[in-house]
């Protein structure tokens, strides 16, 4: 699980949320990051594209750890 930042979101409120990094298709930067999820759903996110894909790598690490 990764957090994100929802696009856009109001500054008073983070709009921050947990994302199953194991339901990620693709990632893409058009400009905006959008994420395209297994169920063909999509997410824009503040975060960059590479900021992501290191969050993703991070937690899977994690997983192997133990």
């Amino acid at each position: 699980m990764i957090k994100l930042t929802k696009f856009n979101s109001d500054s008073n409120k983070k709009g921050e949320f947990i994302l199953n990094a194991e339901i990620i298709e693709t990632i893409e930067q058009t400009p905006d990051t959008v994420i395209t999820l297994l169920n063909g759903k999509k997410l824009i996110v503040d975060e960059k594209m590479e900021e992501v894909v290191r969050r993703v790598m991070t937690y899977r690490r994690a997983l192997h750890k133990y």
